[in-house]
Parts: C-alpha cells; structure tokens; sequence
C-alpha cells in the first residue's frame, strides 16, 4: 500500500485515526500497532512472520544487553543481535547478487533463490539495529514488546523512512502529546509531500521513462533524462519523507527531517549533509565512528571513507552500479577533504554547478539496470558512440516538459518556503488578512487535495522508487 494511493487516503487512513484518537492513551500503541502490521499486511501478509520475529529477536537481545551491560558478554550479545539482523537482510535481498557473482566467477551453476524482497525491509533492520545498539551503549532496553514493536512496525516511517533512531523517540513511545495544532501541522506537511509525489515526481517520472523507450536519443535527451531524474528521485523521496513526518505529528511523534535542499550545495560533503539526512548520520554513527572515523592515520581513513559508502551504495540495491554509485561518492569526498573544499569555497557559482553535473552523473549510474547500460547513458551525455546534439523528439519532451522542469527547479531551492515565511509574517500583522489566510490555506489545502485525487483517478503513473530497498 502506498501513502499515494486512494485505498490509502480514502479508506486506510480515516480508519486508522479514528480508531488511535478513540482509544485511551494506554492503548494507543496497541492501536497503532495493529494498522501498522495490517498496512504492512496488506500487499506481503508471509512477511509478517519475518517482521514478528525480528522484533521477537530485537526484544530478547534487548533485554539481555540491559542485563549484562558492565559485563564482556555485552558485547557478543550485541554482535550476535546484530548478526541476526543482518542476516535476515542479506539473505533476502543479496543472496541472489551473491550466487550470481559466484556463477560468474567461477563457472558453477548455482540455481538462484528468487526471492521475493520484502517491503522495507533495509529500514526496519537499520532501525532494529540502532535499538540494539543504542542499548548496549547505555539506553534503557524496551520492557513493553507493543512499544518496541510500535517503533519497528510504524506504518508512516516503515517502508521509506525517515530511519528514526530509538533514542530519538523512546520517549515519546511511552508519553507523547497530541493537539489540534499539531495535528493540522501534520496535515499540511503530509498534504504538501503528497503533491510533491504526485503532481511532480510522478510527472518527471513519465518523463524519463520516455526517455528509456525512445530510439531517437540525443546529447540533449541524455542531458533532460539526467536532470529529470534527478528531480524526480528527489521530489519522490523527500515527498515520501514530508508524508511520513506529517504522519508522525499527527500521532504525537516527532521525526527528525530528512532532506535539506540538497540541491543547493556548494560541495558534495554539504549535499551529504542535505540528502537522505537519517541514512548518512546512521552510518556515521553506527560504522563510522565506530571504525575510529577519521581519528587514525590516512591510509586507514581512506579505508573507513570507502568501506562506509560501499556499505551505503549496497544499502541501496543489490547490483554492482549501486556499489560504484557508493564508491563514486567515496571518490569525490577524500578529493573534497583533501585539497578542493578551500577552492570550492572561493568559487560559489563553480561549487553549484560542480555538485549538480557530478550529482546528475551519479543519477544516471544509481538509475540504471546494469553497468553496460550506466556506461551508454553517461556516455551519451557526452556524445559518445555518434549520437547527435538534439533530435526532434528531445526537442517535442523538453517543450512539453519544460514548464515542469522549471517548476521543480524552483521547488529544490527554499525559494518558496522563503516566500511563503514573508507572506506569513506580513499578513499576521493585519488581521484581516490573518483570518483570511486561516480560511485560504485549508482550502487551498483541501483543493490540492482533489486535484490529486483526480490524478490517482485516472490512474496516472505512480511508482515509488524506494520501494525496492
């Protein structure tokens, strides 16, 4: 079930807040639980078991690393909570990529699993692991399983994030808040995410499958296909992210932001910073800094740098081009640390343009199917294998799509959070105009609203990217 979807909206949703606001406080996460599992259910019910059980798993080594946490066995406990975790992920999503290579390697004919990957999956293990270890690093364990159950399963952020830490919200999972202002916060951030999905995302979407189909490929197609999908990647993800904080407030919890306009970074570190916020500071946090971060001599550190963003590409997919997405980054980031960051800072318009070619670069490469077909896409951009400037058909899908693009452009930067800021405070100042726009944003709020709906009506393109990982 996605967030995008009319059974979501219309039948889901109303339901499950109708039944989390009757029920008194002490079973609100019994509540919250149950639609979470039954969210989770709905398209993959035989991977209820796997999720039950890994929380049974998490649960048990919680309370065991509680019990002997000034004690050497505190660490193997902790290896051994992780391992389980771990294992469960590369069994279902890497052991095909593993018996493949082997193949590969040395000529066997290894038959291959075909596992279904369940929904979510590399989230709620990112997250069963922060409990672990947060944990063993001194957080009391859970002792309640529904509330510890609750985090794993929570339906806003199960199946794209943001990945909430457990130290972050261990209290709000035993006392939190709610209020009509909150509520409406949540409502607004979730109505807004939910059109960067639909009237954005899914429209650059079309727009690059467009692209993949077309037997006219250009220079200039190559170029819109690689900035189209940059946005779309972007707007598909973040608006996923809004969605699920918006959830979050409207049942008391509060996540933490997930992307800062990554799109206006002066290095590729400060993009880092920006972009998937939850991921990269879970890697750092949890392997990183472990590895003794950049606190040892070069050598290792260039092996901490790009062990972590091996881990990160492959955290991504189970292919080889997620892995050179990964070290890519790796690549551009010692480059950055070492020598370029005082000459990007001197350079403001060159640093801007330097992270978005390379970050469009990486795009392509993160996108594609395989390697051979990453080479021909970023080498088309290039002009590689004889393909000419523009073509008709580029031409005919920039016209068509070029007002889209422009508006996705505009909505990368804070342009518009800027504007909407100053029209708020200028209009607070009147309150005429203050209780005009009380009534003007849930109306415009509820008028978004249906114009989405339409959109899902007629059954527009509506994929969700993340859903893979």
């Amino acid at each position: 079930m996605l967030f995008s979807s009319i059974p979501f909206l219309y039948y889901f949703l109303p339901l499950a807040l109708i039944f989390y606001f009757l029920a008194p406080a002490k079973f609100k996460n019994t509540v919250l639980l149950a639609f979470s599992l039954i969210f989770y259910g709905w398209g993959e019910p035989k991977y209820l078991f796997l999720m039950i059980v890994s929380i049974g798993a998490g649960y048990g080594f919680g309370l065991l690393l509680e019990r002997y946490r000034q004690k050497p066995a505190a660490r193997w406990i902790c290896f051994c909570s992780v391992a389980v975790s771990l294992g469960f992920l590369l069994y279902f999503k890497y052991a095909d990529f593993f018996l493949e290579n082997i193949n590969a390697v040395t000529g066997l004919e290894l038959g291959l699993l075909n596992i279904a990957l369940p929904i979510g999956i590399s989230f709620y293990t990112f997250q069963m692991i922060s409990y672990t270890v947060d944990v063993y690093r001194g957080e009391p364990a859970q002792r309640n399983p529904l509330h510890l159950a609750t985090y794993i399963a929570m339906f806003p952020q199960l199946i794209a994030g943001p990945i909430v830490r457990y130290s972050q919200i261990a209290a709000q999972l035993q006392r939190r808040t709610h209020s009509v202002d909150l509520a409406a916060l949540g409502i607004r951030r979730f109505l807004l995410g939910l059109g960067k999905k639909i009237l954005i995302a899914n429209q650059l979407g079309e727009l690059c499958n467009a692209f993949l189909v077309s037997t006219e490929k250009s220079v200039l197609f190559h170029w819109i296909y690689a900035i189209a999908f940059s946005l779309h990647i972007y707007f598909d993800f973040s608006g996923y992210s809004d969605m699920a904080i918006g959830l979050g407030k409207i049942f008391g919890f509060h996540f933490a932001e997930n992307f800062n306009y990554p799109y206006i970074s002066a290095s590729i570190t400060e993009f880092w910073r920006r972009w998937h916020i939850s991921l990269g500071t879970w890697f750092r946090d949890y392997v990183y800094i472990p590895m003794d971060g950049n606190q040892v001599g070069k050598a290792r550190w260039f092996f901490n740098i790009f062990t972590v963003w091996m881990l990160t590409g492959f955290w991504h997919g189970a292919a080889w081009n997620f892995v050179l997405w990964g070290l890519f980054f790796a690549l551009l980031l010692v480059c950055e640390k070492l020598w370029l960051l005082p000459h990007l800072a001197r350079h403001k318009f060159i640093s801007h343009v330097y992270v978005l070619f390379f970050v469009a670069i990486s795009f392509v490469l993160f996108h594609a199917e395989n390697l051979p077909q990453a080479c021909s896409h970023i080498g088309g951009m290039f002009g590689i294998g004889g393909i000419p400037l523009a073509s008709p058909e580029a031409i005919y899908y920039l016209k068509s799509f070029g007002f889209l693009l422009l508006i996705a452009v505009i909505g990368a930067t804070p342009v518009c959070k800027y504007l909407w800021t100053v029209l708020e405070m200028r209009l607070a100042k009147n309150k005429g105009f203050a209780i005009v726009l009380a009534i003007a944003e849930p109306c415009g709020l509820l008028l978004l609203l249906l114009v989405m709906t339409a959109f899902l009506v007629d059954g527009s393109f509506n994929p969700f990217l993340y859903f893979r990982f």
